[in-house]
């Protein structure tokens, strides 16, 4: 089963290429569902149509769905949130504020995610494609099941006898709402489901779709996303340029935007390779229905297959051993006397005799030293020694 996710700065137009991607799988005859995990949801928007908590059809063999919050906590939080407001309450806040603080950051769209699982088990489909929640941020907390595996396995057990224990004394004699068996059965189903979410979305049929604009600030965020991508692991196969200006724009009022964006669709092509780059021009009308969503669809892929993975491999790799990072960057046919390196804040500037290459760094090594550079065969590697 194929798994397609698309991220990109807000207001870059994921939501429609996300759909758009969904109508063109269904046309060639693919069982496809698309999710939204944004909490302001605008999937339903895009195909100006109603979209519930459940997957609705919308199609032939075409399904959407909003994931409802509310329900989705309660059903993947509810227990461990239920202990905690009792906690928080036991400590003496007020009701309404445990009640809030009692949710982890990010849990709603972990939640959301995590019908990824629901969906790939079901066997109902043969594409699953998510319209992700703003930036990478939802994708960073997939990092939680690898210390939630630790924690299972080194505290959870301890913790579970210690409660075992104290809670017939305690509860009598301080009302101290100590968790019991409920809770951390719900704790582990919790990270185990995490952990297959994870173990799904780094695997061979899931893949990573950047979508951005031909403006600076909405680059350097897309470059910033994918070096987040390869740390964690995920792979990215596609860059998708959305709402690129035409040629008959360059007359008038557009003439200077036009001009900027072919300086930016360079860059991209630059940043982003090997990774394919693909472009949509801006559409006379907005995109919204079925009909333009095809339309948008047909542009993106013309004679493409949208489901197909498009680029295998990663166009680097950021590895960790212990508080050491190397940036593993392929380069074939390079040699050490052509290449140069140059740090400019949060940028690394390769330098590949008179091409160069900027890659932004992600914060832990935007805070880190290069300590060094060295070549295994065709790639690139650059040692950070966390001086900076």
């Amino acid at each position: 089963m194929r798994i397609i996710l698309y991220t990109g700065k807000g207001g870059v137009g994921k939501t429609s290429v996300a759909a758009a991607t969904a109508v063109h799988c269904a046309a060639q005859g693919l069982r496809t569902i698309v999710l939204s995990t944004d909490p302001a949801h605008s999937l339903a928007d895009s195909f100006d149509l109603p979209l519930g908590a459940e997957p609705v059809e919308i199609a032939p063999r075409l399904w959407g769905q909003e994931t409802d919050i509310f329900h989705n906590m309660q059903l993947y939080w509810g227990t461990i949130q239920e202990w905690l407001h009792s906690l928080f309450t036991w400590r003496g806040l007020d009701d309404v504020v445990s009640e809030e603080i009692a949710v982890l950051p990010g849990m709603e769209e972990l939640a959301s995610l995590l019908w990824i699982n629901e969906h790939h088990s079901s066997g109902n489909y043969d594409i699953i494609i998510v319209d992700c929640a703003p930036t990478a941020e939802t994708l960073r907390l997939l990092t939680f099941p690898e210390v939630g595996r630790w924690w299972l396995e080194k505290i959870l057990p301890l913790e579970r006898q210690v409660a075992k224990v104290v809670r017939p004394i305690l509860r009598p004699m301080t009302g101290i709402p100590v968790p019991d068996e409920p809770v951390f059965d719900a704790v582990e189903d919790l990270f185990r489901r995490l952990e297959m979410l994870h173990d799904l979305l780094v695997g061979p049929d899931a893949s990573m779709r950047l979508v951005l604009n031909p403006e600076k600030m909405v680059i350097k965020e897309a470059q910033r996303t994918l070096t987040q991508l390869n740390l964690y692991e995920y792979q990215t196969d596609l860059v998708v340029c959305n709402r690129v200006l035409p040629p008959g724009a360059q007359e008038g009022y557009f003439s200077a935007w036009l001009a900027a964006q072919q300086r930016h669709l360079a860059d991209i092509a630059d940043a982003f390779a090997p990774i394919p780059l693909v472009t949509i021009p801006w559409f006379q009308e907005e995109v919204v229905g079925l009909e333009r969503l095809q339309q948008m669809g047909q542009v993106l892929f013309a004679d493409k297959d949208p489901a197909a993975k498009h680029f295998a491999g990663r166009s680097h790799v950021v590895r960790r051993d212990g508080d050491t990072y190397t940036l593993h960057l392929p380069l074939p046919l390079a040699t050490k006397e052509e290449v140069g390196l140059l740090r400019t804040g949060e940028e690394l500037v390769v330098r590949i005799g008179s091409v160069r290459r900027n890659i932004v760094l992600p914060y832990v090594l935007a805070q880190q030293d290069v300590a060094g550079a060295r070549f295994e065969g065709d790639t690139l590697v650059i040692s950070f020694d966390g001086k900076r």
